[in-house]
């Protein structure tokens, strides 16, 4: 890894996974993580050689499964070069991207999809809509989510919102017979109820981010905002927006009069992207306390719990 390391277009560079990225994937995928971190500074280093790149740096912190670094090509475009763990969450980013083709979304421009690893246009990474206050950060989000919204085409390779939470769904009975979830059990209860109800009938099925939040979405040139780090399903709108209706969550917690907070949002979130409310909230519940539950299982309590008291609230 040493010479990969050094590589002649990596222009002294060193192509060490960040830190972060380290330790989330070591923590959330075990031995196949560590291997494939182990592998990491090669397979950058030789995405470098063979697509005629040249590394400018590795960007810090990054992403928690995936490694950023700004490249430029050989006509010195700036462009980035993303390199990350292939799992079955992100094993179709390219063919979302490439769907898209740069329509609210930062555009794709080479893959390599067995490996992981992207190359895309460059985007301002530390201007997010996290950097807008709450109000207009909320509006531009709306704005990009809607180009998102496209049908998918014919024979598509994206799993359906259905498929993809009948597994999370599962693995949400299994946790709550464990000691650790026994307060959240009737919070469990009900997530499992409004799930069964939203599968039940599916009112429509567009192409999703998947994983839509303010973070998600970068400054650019081309146009103001676009999206980064898809997770892609088909299915409905209103899944889409659960994860949005819960941003900046340590804010809203720490705000007074939290709980009417939450429900304003998602209320509002329905009406200015034309989703049933009721089909919002079961999503935004049923999400949080799988990946509430999901934190505590991993040894997360405070994002656990955080998660939980919102999924509570609504």
């Amino acid at each position: 890894m040493a010479s990969a390391a050094q590589d002649g277009r990596s222009g002294g560079v060193p192509l060490e996974p960040p830190e972060r990225l380290a330790r989330t994937v070591a923590a959330w995928e075990g031995e196949a993580g560590r291997a494939w971190l182990a592998a990491l500074p090669d397979t950058v280093a030789d995405r470098l050689e063979r697509w005629g790149l040249t590394a400018e740096r590795v960007l810090a912190p990054g992403g928690q499964i995936s490694m950023v670094v700004l490249v430029r090509t050989e006509d010195g475009t700036p462009v980035v070069l993303k390199a990350g763990m292939v799992t079955r969450e992100s094993a179709q980013e390219h063919a979302a991207l490439a769907h898209w083709d740069g329509r609210g979304a930062a555009r794709l421009l080479r893959a390599d999809p067995e490996a992981g690893v992207l190359l895309l246009e460059r985007l301002h990474a530390d201007v997010s809509l996290r950097s807008l206050a709450e109000p207009k950060a909320m509006l531009e989000a709306a704005e990009v989510v809607r180009r998102l919204w496209v049908p998918p085409a014919e024979g598509h390779p994206f799993t359906s919102v259905a498929a993809r939470t009948a597994a999370l769904a599962e693995l949400l009975r299994e946790r709550r017979g464990q000691p650790w979830a026994a307060d959240a059990r009737p919070l469990v209860d009900e997530a499992l109820e409004l799930h069964a109800a939203l599968v039940a009938d599916p009112p429509e099925e567009v192409l999703l981010h998947g994983d839509y939040h303010h973070g998600n979405v970068l400054a650019g040139d081309r146009m103001p905002w676009l999206a980064i780090d898809p997770k892609p399903l088909v299915g409905e709108r209103a899944y889409d927006l659960a994860w949005l209706a819960r941003d900046r969550l340590a804010t809203l917690v720490a705000r007074p009069g939290s709980r009417s907070a939450a429900l304003r949002r998602v209320r509002s979130l329905a009406e200015s992207l034309e989703v049933p409310v009721e089909r919002l909230r079961g999503w935004a519940v049923f999400r949080a306390v799988e990946a509430g539950l999901w934190y505590l299982s991993v040894g997360g309590r405070e994002d656990g719990e955080l998660l939980l008291e919102f999924a509570g609230w609504l």
